[in-house]
């Protein structure tokens, strides 16, 4: 995977045009974890996700999944922040599995993480739409269509999308601390009024995933995480990301898990374990806004919709950002890797918000169904990417650190990502041999076979644009992966073949 000639210092550069990075020492622990939690968008999993796994599956295990995904995702993340000690790269699941995997698979990553993001991001748009119409529509009278709503909150996100980072990063901070707050008193009051007054810690319990459907009811879980792991995406821009990036990721997993184990086992504790499915699958989001006062509950259903809002801004940051990665070492167009004075590239940002607009005005014109065929089967398969992109990068892991331990002990290096490749790729067997179900179908279905063939065919695309590079560009090939030294042509190309002792100057 690797070959050809070193890169001499300032091939690649081209001043004025690419920049070697983005602005840097902007964000700290606070606004990497608002960003991280944003895109998790705890008050839609909660409202949503968690009910459509006890409505979907009919089954009472949905709080002991949480945890023990969460535990799965604590495994994992032990390698990912190690390895982010050591790569520092906007464009993060590229950057990392380039130097685990080799350079084509790098390609075939980052394909997959701008396709992934970019279904995240256009299909909020297909729940944030109606849920604002049905809201206006409850308490003024006004029948204002979903796709207007849509519109104006892609135009927010846009501009947002291009000023400073650390400004996106307090709107979204002070959105996402009431979104918590709401969702610990909502899961407070309903704990105080269980069922028949006796409470039951049996849906916590692992053992209740033996009971059939644990394919099912493991991969919502799963996707109800997606978004944990974008915080090396920020690692440039961070303060001291030798701190910042792991401090950010482990806190943001311990919060959700937390939130999401409570929610769940509330909502059973509350409507009693019997009946909790049948609830999820008649009143869906609103079986958790019913648990608080008039009080909670209106600011529950307002809080869904700007956690819809702070969730389509987040992964529009994820998405320039993979974009401007793959730019600056003109993997794609060059153009995607320059930025302004602010420090955000603009092209990378505005191609972005071009796609989003094109969906919303397809959806609009072809009167598509916006909740399911947009929010919920693009966010569904978005979901799924990255849960392939978790797998790859803690195969990506184990070899970057067999070929150089960077100080690693064995467990960072080798125990913790070994036990996560496992049971990542079983999850990722399981979600695939369960799509249809996912998307709400009880048989095999036509698009349960086609969205999740989509990811096979961006990593085909990828290789192959891979070896294109290397056959006619070998000098973009060789920097396939550096990050900002791409632009400056500083130091040279390490994928996973290179010398192990040319991986020990990458510090982060």
């Amino acid at each position: 995977m690797t070959g050809g000639p070193t890169v001499a210092r300032g091939s690649l550069a081209q001043p004025g045009s690419v920049s070697a990075a983005l602005a840097r020492d902007r964000l700290g622990v606070p606004s990497v974890v608002y960003f991280v939690l944003a895109g998790v968008a705890p008050l839609t999993v909660t409202a949503g996700v968690i009910t459509t796994a006890y409505a979907v599956t009919g089954l009472t295990s949905v709080p002991a999944a949480f945890i023990v995904v969460a535990v799965v995702l604590s495994l994992f993340s032990v390698g990912y922040v190690a390895m982010a000690r050591h790569i520092s790269n906007a464009g993060a699941f590229y950057a990392f599995i380039t130097r685990g995997l080799g350079r084509e698979a790098g390609v075939a990553g980052a394909l997959i993480a701008l396709l992934a993001y970019n279904l995240l991001q256009v299909g909020l748009y297909g729940m944030l739409g109606p849920a604002v119409e049905g809201y206006v529509q409850q308490k003024a009278g006004v029948d204002v269509k979903w796709w207007i709503w849509a519109l104006a909150a892609w135009a927010v996100v846009t501009v947002l999308g291009l000023i400073r980072v650390d400004i996106s990063g307090r709107v979204l901070g002070a959105l996402l601390t009431l979104e918590v707050l709401v969702i610990a008193a909502l899961t407070v009051e309903g704990a105080m009024h269980p069922a028949g007054g006796h409470v039951t810690f049996s849906t916590l319990n692992p053992g209740e995933l033996t009971k059939g459907g644990i394919g099912a009811v493991l991969a919502i879980a799963v996707l109800g995480y997606t978004g944990f792991e974008q915080s090396p995406v920020y690692a440039e821009e961070a303060r001291d990301s030798r701190r910042t990036i792991p401090a950010a990721t482990y806190f943001s997993l311990a919060v959700i898990g937390v939130l999401y184990a409570a929610a769940s086992w509330v909502l059973s504790l509350h409507y009693g374990v019997s009946q909790v499915a049948a609830v999820a699958a008649q009143q869906g989001p609103g079986m958790l806004f019913a648990l608080g006062s008039n009080v909670l509950n209106n600011a529950g259903q307002v809080l869904f919709m700007t956690s819809l809002f702070a969730a389509a801004l987040a992964f529009h940051n994820a998405c320039w950002r993979y974009s401007f990665a793959l730019g600056r070492e003109h993997v794609l167009p060059g153009s995607f890797g320059r930025t302004g004075v602010n420090g955000v590239p603009k092209t990378a940002s505005a191609v972005q918000s071009a796609i989003g607009l094109a969906v919303i005005l397809a959806y609009a014109a072809g009167g598509w169904n916006p909740q399911n065929d947009l929010f919920f089967w693009l966010g569904t398969t978005g979901g799924y990417g990255i849960l392939i992109l978790l797998a790859l990068t803690s195969i990506a892991v184990v070899r970057f650190f067999a070929l150089e331990r960077a100080g690693e002990n064995l467990w960072r290096r080798l125990i913790a990502p070994g036990i996560s490749v496992v049971v990542l790729l079983v999850i990722v067997y399981l979600c695939t041999s369960n799509y249809s179900l996912l998307l709400g179908y009880t048989k095999p279905s036509m698009p349960g076979k086609v969205l999740p063939s989509l990811f096979a065919l961006a990593a085909v695309v990828g290789v192959g644009w891979a070896l294109y590079l290397r056959s006619r560009r070998p000098q973009v090939y060789e920097v396939i992966g550096m990050g900002p030294d791409a632009a400056t042509g500083h130091g040279t190309a390490t994928p996973a073949a290179a010398p192990a002792a040319s991986l020990a100057g990458e510090g982060a």
